[in-house]
């Protein structure tokens, strides 16, 4: 079902077969384990077994000693290993954690966290290099959650940590990095005005992207100084700066070649394996692999924060939100950089607030560094304030879609942390709930309910970079910088098949190395159909442009005398000359050389993105166990560039945001160490624990874009989980508050309301 955009355009919004299916599905596509070079040596990498615990020597040479091995490097092989105490002092907290991540310099701060790594000729030498290496501990107390964390008595995991409140360093060594706030109006009047007030608390588990490829890096450092990784990354460029400052490289001889990625969902953005495979390079002269293990991905890489919320929200009797105060405390990991801010700006913003305020807390605990996962930070603050809405509207019999109608964002409204929506679709999604027949379909079995869930995401941009060559043939070479993770080269060569009037099997897009195309920010934060089909779009119309001007040489007329429409050239003063961009191709080498049309973009006015989901649930109250019966997604997505990849997008998202609902979490043992670093352990949906998934497109064109194109990545992971809660809560009238809902919660809750005698 598609509520469509009024502009309809030739290639844009079609579903052609995707550029690099093919490849991918004959299993010719290289990824990062598929680097294969004369010479190549394993590398390993030594893990802490301890969650928090200062490292008082490492001893290699047993290593070094072992028949095969080629080279260890540690922490102190690093930019910041060489410094002296007063360079440490003058160095930036961010750039030591960023390298105090790769390798442990004085501390490990998380099991898993790298220590040391080796280069051998094999795997299984590498390996047993790896238990020869004597490290030696002093164990210390570890904080592995939010409250824990929080505690006057708490561990302090960063020494030189001290936390900013409200903008200003406070003078306190604390585990919270950062204390910030959104506020509008006056919450305590607008509480002071609501008929109903509801007050919750809300903990939510530590989840992991669960991509399908592991991390890996392939580097090979040349005589002459240069160095080339190969990888799966999300971001080269950033793999490139980062790598460099790490090694005190310039960035002019670090070349960066993305591989396919199998997956990432912002997981990987971060880097941890390329400057550990460089060092080692460097030290052997030889091309070094390294890759990780599945354990190590749980272990050693970002997943998302575990958190712990507060959320206070009045409503009258009309509807009306008269008020709404949230408190976010967001796990950072190891170190600072939670994504609670994103959390606090994406909580309230489908809504329209006159009184409301938002504090957000960094929280460092002794797990991994977190990493981005798909609106990162929106999923679980979208719990705490969708599932009190569906409190407040059971409280007052009130229709709950009516009441996101009445309270629902329009444009011109503003914020809570202050921007003012330009062209919005939020209204527009409740109104294709409200006529989908999903809506108004009974729900009158025992022990089933239905839920509704609203959820936002800004959606990013950044620089990109595009370069267009026109073939002999009438097609084009596309060369880009963003990592494709989700069928964005077949948008990007959407939109400049759009602009050139060819179709899109005639565009051949390549994602480049960091020496082949300009410079382009990370795939992430739903940006790439947005900022490189941009590009794509300015350098297709410098590839108008320049062949505009050889066809006038060719006719001898004026520039100004040519139009360009659908494909064809044709002459302003003599209808009957024309000449199509393929004919026109086809003589470039012989009329004056050759055309690339290129464009270097940072463009703003990305267009946030809503969706609004309902989910019908099943719960068996002896078991615990919840299953989904029914899912509609429906979600703003600007123009839909290719439909079918938007709903995979959103059926994907779902997907993980069921899991993150109800069986997704890292569980911890006593000495804060994963008990479930395994896909067996871990338990993730399958395609047994879903329905298909119904996606309904509503495009609200962003008038930011050339085609009104919105980002869809990120959004669509937002309101599973709430959706989930209130369908929950509607089908055996128990209101749970902590992600996962597994079985045992759910248990949990029947037996305390069962006890109590009420809901609570």
């Amino acid at each position: 079902m598609d509520t469509s955009a009024s502009q309809e355009f030739a290639v844009v919004g079609t579903r052609p077969i995707r550029h690099d299916g093919f490849d991918k599905v004959t299993g010719r596509a290289l990824y990062g384990a598929d680097i294969h070079l004369a010479g190549l040596l394993h590398g390993r990498v030594l893990r802490s077994p301890h969650a928090h615990a200062r490292i008082l020597s490492i001893n290699t040479a047993n290593a070094k000693a072992l028949p095969g091995v080629k080279a260890i490097v540690t922490a102190h092989d690093l930019a910041l290993g060489s410094m002296d105490d007063a360079g440490l002092q003058e160095t930036s907290s961010g750039f030591r954690y960023l390298s105090d991540n790769v390798l442990a310099r004085d501390k490990v701060l998380y099991r898993g966290h790298a220590v040391a790594a080796v280069a051998a000729v094999s795997p299984h030498v590498a390996e047993q290099a790896l238990s020869l290496i004597d490290v030696d501990y002093e164990v210390l107390p570890a904080a592995v959650n939010v409250l824990d964390a929080i505690k006057k008595d708490a561990p302090l995991l960063l020494d030189d940590l001290v936390t900013e409140e409200l903008g200003t360093p406070s003078g306190q060594r604390s585990n919270i990095a950062k204390h910030f706030r959104f506020e509008k109006g006056d919450v305590k009047t607008g509480l002071g005005e609501a008929d109903l007030v509801v007050r919750r608390r809300f903990n939510t588990a530590t989840v992991h992207q669960g991509y399908i490829e592991t991390h890996n890096a392939t580097a090979l450092s040349s005589t002459d100084g240069t160095v080339t990784i190969w990888c799966s990354t999300q971001g080269a460029f950033n793999v490139r700066s980062t790598t460099a400052k790490l090694l005190d490289i310039p960035e002019s001889r670090i070349r960066v070649v993305p591989m396919e990625i199998g997956g990432g969902f912002g997981g990987k953005i971060n880097v941890y394996l390329e400057p550990v495979a460089v060092l080692l390079s460097q030290k052997t002269g030889a091309p070094v692999k390294v890759l990780m293990t599945r354990g190590e991905v749980f272990e050693g890489t970002g997943p998302t924060p575990g958190t712990f919320m507060e959320i206070q929200m009045g409503m009258d009797k009309t509807g009306r939100i008269t008020a709404a105060e949230l408190d976010l405390y967001y796990e950072a990991g190891a170190f600072p950089g939670s994504p609670v801010s994103a959390g606090a700006q994406c909580a309230l913003a489908p809504y329209n607030l006159e009184n409301a305020r938002v504090d957000g807390y960094d929280v460092v605990v002794n797990k991994p560094k977190t990493a981005a996962y798909r609106a990162p930070g929106a999923t679980t603050s979208c719990l705490a304030v969708e599932t009190a809405i569906d409190e407040l509207c059971a409280g007052l019999d009130l229709d709950p879609l009516k009441v996101r109608f009445l309270n629902g964002a329009r444009e011109g409204d503003r914020r809570v942390d202050g921007p003012a929506y330009r062209k919005i679709g939020y209204i527009e999604t409740l109104e294709a709930v409200r006529d989908h027949p999903h809506w108004s379909a009974p729900v009158d079995k025992p022990n089933q309910g239905r839920g509704l869930a609203t959820g936002f995401w800004f959606n990013g941009s950044g620089p990109s970079s595009c370069y267009i060559t026109v073939n002999s043939d009438g097609t084009v070479s596309l060369v880009e910088g963003s990592t494709d993770i989700g069928g964005s080269r077949a948008s990007v060569a959407m939109q400049a098949a759009e602009v050139l009037g060819i179709p899109a099997e005639s565009v051949k897009p390549i994602v480049a190395d960091t020496d082949s195309v300009g410079y382009t920010s990370v795939t992430g934060g739903s940006s790439v159909a947005f900022k490189t089909g941009w590009a794509a779009y300015e350098a297709a119309q410098d590839v108008i442009s320049q062949m505009r001007e050889r066809i006038a040489r060719i006719w001898e007329t004026e520039v100004n005398k040519i139009e360009f429409s659908q494909g064809v050239f044709k002459s302003v003063i003599d209808q009957t000359q024309s000449m199509t961009f393929k004919q026109l191709a086809g003589m470039l080498l012989k009329t004056g050389g050759p055309i690339t049309g290129r464009a270097n973009v940072d463009p703003g006015g990305a267009g946030p993105a809503f969706a609004a989901h309902i989910v019908d649930v099943q719960v068996d109250k002896e078991t615990g166990k919840v299953d989904i019966l029914r899912y509609t997604a429906v979600q703003d997505c600007g123009k839909a560039v290719h439909p079918s990849y938007v709903e995979g997008q959103i059926q994907g998202g779902v997907a993980q945001g069921i899991g993150w609902a109800l069986n997704e979490e890292y569980a911890f043992n006593e000495i804060g160490g994963m008990s479930n670093p395994t896909f067996l352990d871990y338990r993730m949906p399958t395609s047994l624990d879903l329905p298909m998934i119904d996606c309904v497109l509503v495009e609200v064109a962003n008038p930011g874009h050339p085609f009104g194109v919105r980002g869809v990545g990120e959004v669509p992971i937002v309101p599973p989980p709430a959706a989930v809660a209130n369908a929950i809560a509607n089908a055996i009238g128990v209101r749970l508050t902590e992600l996962p809902m597994s079985p045992g919660k759910v248990l949990e809750g029947i037996w305390s309301s069962t006890k109590n005698g009420r809901i609570d």
